[in-house]
């Protein structure tokens, strides 16, 4: 892949402030961008959107440094391609290949990575923020650092702070392969105790581990996946083919990957949510072209549902009760892991779920996670049959009121029912105020508890 170069950035740049400019005053301000990983439904607008184009890709990289220019548009598909030849990949890269760095650190991305190196916001060393008042300014951490309280604010603020234009970031050396152990456990509380170990040891029978995820299927049935990174190749498993990734690890104990693919072993099947679209049907599988098994084709085809109802339908042909959608991805402490999912498994009762570590490197205002604890991501994502009740989102409610009981934190990339208050608690909404009223005085950018609670 080509790298984009300064002068072509600058230029880039100089569109996006022309187009705010053309954007009314009190229209709301969104990205001109054709695809997305959100999954909460936005009011309608005729305003012009702002012209990203050209501030999707990588403008540097610097194999020496290990660290890389990128633009705040550039998915991590076409990062990965440019940093991957150096043996280097970004310190957290996230599962799906559409989603954006600028989108990652703004709006929060996890990986089996993220058990060491915490979330995506945590490797950028320095950013261009475009903020409300139109300005672009260059943003780093520490005491000393220059706009720092933008800095610290601007993960998980969604927009409402202003859009990354360009982001240095660290990177990490890899080798080719990646060698993978898939670790059954019937006992939710070993599995936590499990976790715990690993990431306070950095190993697991004194073998080193270099990511960290799993997946529960059923109670009594939980995979840790423990991945090695190596150099030591040999024939490896493809699961952009016939195969699904996520069955393996019920059927195998060891796997091999390329880093590549390893890195991208999610987003073939949008983790399992393909089966919706009948693409893990062998016979569909067959015939379902291999350059259309990606998540943002599946995206694509959840919008035409949307748009047409097509569930609806079928279902109310069908005689079946309304659904409601269960699409969260929420954090809450190892130790209160066992917990949670005994009472998802009774309150929600969707299966399978995603398992992540993570932990916060440090104190971040606007996703306040405890610095240095350990936290599991738990993401479920599909549908419920609830009835007319459904409207009311009952099963995502409940879900916000048990994992703030257990002192966890939600994502706000889908729907959130929040009551100011609340979500003014959690997501420390007093300083995000404060950020945004030096950096939009104007208050031109919609606020992260009308975007993510209000859907504006």
């Amino acid at each position: 892949m080509s790298l984009r170069g300064w002068e072509a950035h600058e230029e880039a740049v100089a569109r996006l402030r022309s187009s705010y400019s053309a954007i009314p005053a009190g229209a709301p301000v969104r990205l001109a961008k054709r695809t997305t990983n959100l999954f909460r439904a936005r009011a309608a607008t005729t305003a012009p959107g702002l012209d990203v184009s050209g501030l999707d890709g990588v403008i540097a990289v610097d194999a020496t440094a290990r660290t890389a220019d990128v633009q705040g548009m550039c998915t991590y598909e076409d990062l990965v391609d440019a940093t991957l030849p150096y043996g280097l990949i970004p310190y957290v890269v996230p599962q799906l290949r559409t989603i954006t760095l600028g989108g990652a650190v703004t709006g929060l991305g996890i990986e089996s990575t993220s058990f060491r190196n915490g979330l995506p916001h945590e490797s950028v060393l320095e950013m261009d923020v475009f903020t409300g008042a139109g300005d672009v300014v260059t943003c780093r951490p520490g005491p000393d650092g220059e706009h720092a309280d933008l800095f610290d604010a601007f993960p998980n603020s969604y927009g409402s702070l202003g859009y990354a234009t360009r982001l240095k970031i660290a990177l990490e050396p890899v080798p080719g392969f990646v060698a993978l152990r898939h670790v059954r456990f019937d006992d939710p509380e070993l599995l936590a105790k499990t976790v715990a170990e690993i990431a306070d040891s950095g190993s697991y029978d004194g073998v080193r581990v270099d990511g960290l995820d799993g997946v529960a299927f059923e109670p009594g049935e939980y995979y840790l996946t423990l991945a090695r990174w190596t150099d030591q190749g040999g024939p490896t498993s493809d699961y952009t083919g016939r195969q699904v990734f996520y069955r393996s690890l019920q059927q195998r104990e060891t796997d091999l990957l390329t880093m590549y693919d390893y890195l991208w072993r999610w987003d073939t099947d949008w983790f399992w949510c393909s089966g919706a679209f009948g693409a893990q049907h062998p016979a569909v599988r067959r015939l379902w072209p291999r350059r259309w098994r990606r998540s943002d084709v599946y995206m694509k085809l959840l919008g035409l549902d949307r748009r047409f109802s097509i569930a609806d339908r079928l279902d109310r042909r069908a005689g079946r009760p309304l659904r409601e959608r269960v699409i969260q991805d929420i954090e809450v402490p190892v130790e209160r892991l066992p917990e949670f999912l005994a009472w998802f498994d009774e309150a929600v009762g969707m299966r399978p779920v995603w398992l992540c570590p993570c932990t916060a490197k440090r104190d971040w205002p606007t996703y306040p996670l405890e610095p240095e604890t350990l936290y599991v991501n738990v993401g479920f994502w599909g549908t419920v049959h609830v009835g007319p009740e459904a409207v009311d989102a009952p099963r995502n409610r409940a879900i916000e009121a048990k994992v703030h009981e257990l002192g966890g934190h939600k994502s706000l990339y889908s729907e959130a029912f929040y009551d100011p208050e609340t979500f003014d608690e959690l997501y420390d909404g007093a300083n995000l105020a404060a950020v945004k009223g030096r950096y939009d005085p104007e208050n031109r950018l919609t606020s992260l508890y009308d975007k993510a609670v209000k859907r504006r």
